[in-house]
């Protein structure tokens, strides 16, 4: 029984219970016939390779899922980077086709990343040591057997700490906070989320009124605006308004209704 017969009369069920190191034996067997066949029987052994290794390119996409682009978009990408490595691999270089696949297909979604996944695009120089980073730290993580630390990383990669910091701080633009996300806010020894940014700054929720009744005071007569700014910014009473102006309480009264009703006039007017 040929090695082409054995491999393609798999069932997909069967494909999916092999194991790795079984897996990536029938694809070598797969793609050293295929350099000896002829055109026809060359694209199906890849075709087939293709279909064995699916697996392994759609977990190689999910590993960097919620960076800013779909999972699907991944799992597309990754699979272009898996037929270019049922393309370019060669039996006698390696007699891993993993071994060979997983750097090419990383690549792919990495360059991926540096073209289309930055919403705010850093340095290229930073782009570059975040990608070595993430490499880095699954070596790290399995020589070690937890997580480097910074130090660890900056001495592996023969780079400076800071440079490391810098370069795992940029992870926020694949997919920048929200001004409207919530907050993590600590309150002595304990901490609550907050939802809106004038919780915590006042000036930020009546920031939008501000801007819309700016242009309609400014119309406004000196003596008008004065007593705009003594009632709702100073928080005087009418009778002290009068004092302050030489009217009576009476007339400021009559001064704040007029008034604000040529504001609610101008800004309802503006918005229809």
């Amino acid at each position: 029984m040929t090695t082409e017969y054995r491999t393609t009369t798999l069932t997909d069920v069967q494909a999916k219970r092999l194991s790795n190191a079984e897996r990536d034996r029938l694809t070598v067997e797969l793609l050293t016939d295929a350099a000896s066949g002829d055109a026809f029987s060359r694209r199906a052994s890849r075709d087939r390779a293709v279909e064995l290794n699916l697996p392994l390119a759609r977990y190689l996409a999910s590993s960097y899922q919620n960076r800013g682009i779909p999972l699907e978009d991944l799992q597309q990408v990754a699979s272009l980077g898996l037929l270019k490595a049922v393309r370019g691999f060669s039996p006698e270089r390696t007699n891993s086709f993993a071994a060979y696949a997983i750097p090419t297909i990383r690549g792919e979604l990495r360059k991926h990343f540096r073209d289309a996944g930055w919403t705010v695009r850093p340095p290229r120089r930073i782009q570059e040591l975040q990608a070595r980073i993430r490499a880095a730290e699954g070596l790290l993580a399995q020589e070690l057997q937890r997580v480097p630390s910074v130090q660890e990383l900056a001495a592996q990669l023969d780079v400076q700490i800071d440079d490391v910091l810098e370069a795992t701080s940029v992870d926020s633009c694949f997919t920048p906070f929200s001004l409207d996300a919530p907050v993590l806010v600590q309150n002595g020894s304990s901490s609550y989320l907050q939802a809106d940014l004038g919780d915590w700054d006042p000036q930020f929720a009546s920031a939008e009124a501000r801007m819309v009744l700016e242009p309609a005071i400014n119309e406004l007569s000196s003596r008008d605006r004065t007593v705009l700014q003594l009632r709702f910014v100073e928080g005087l009473t009418q009778q002290q308004i009068g004092d302050r102006v030489g009217v009576s309480q009476m007339q400021v009264s009559r001064i704040l209704n007029r008034v604000l009703g040529e504001l609610r006039e101008k800004i309802l007017g503006k918005a229809a």
